[in-house]
């Protein structure tokens, strides 16, 4: 029997999911980290982008979330979204049409806008396309 580990995906508005794995991978600032059963103890904080976990049959499942953070202990992995999606969920028009909208913003000189919310919706949105071509790639 292969060894596993608990993983909880939450955000603000619900659980995403709740089950046993045998591996989580999921972007870390740094960039992304692979955690398996028995870990050390880690927390860091999460950039938009997708989590996956992979269960004891090899199959995978993918989430978005636009950042948090990332808690391990030996046995259990906590992700804390401020949003979190399932993959199969995401809409690639509406991320295409945030992202336009972010670097129209951002292009826009003498506009009175919040540089950092629409760099981060850019951010965002962005991680989302990626997260949408990588499940295309999957199929």
């Amino acid at each position: 029997m292969a060894m596993t580990l608990h993983v909880d995906i939450v955000s603000a508005e619900a659980e995403i999911f709740s089950g046993t794995v045998t591996m989580v991978f999921a972007p870390a600032e740094m960039g992304e980290v692979g955690i398996a059963p028995r870990h050390a103890p880690l927390l860091t904080r999460l950039k938009p982008g997708e989590v996956r976990v992979q269960q004891a049959d090899g199959s995978e499942q993918s989430f978005f979330i636009s950042g948090g953070m990332l808690e391990v202990q030996p046995h259990v992995v906590t992700v804390l979204a401020d949003t979190a999606i399932r993959a199969h969920d995401l809409d690639e028009a509406a991320a295409v049409q945030a992202k336009e909208r972010a670097e129209r913003m951002l292009a826009d000189k003498h506009a009175d806008i919040d540089y950092a919310k629409a760099q981060a919706e850019l951010a965002q949105s962005i991680a989302q396309l990626r997260a949408i071509q990588k499940l295309r790639h999957k199929r």
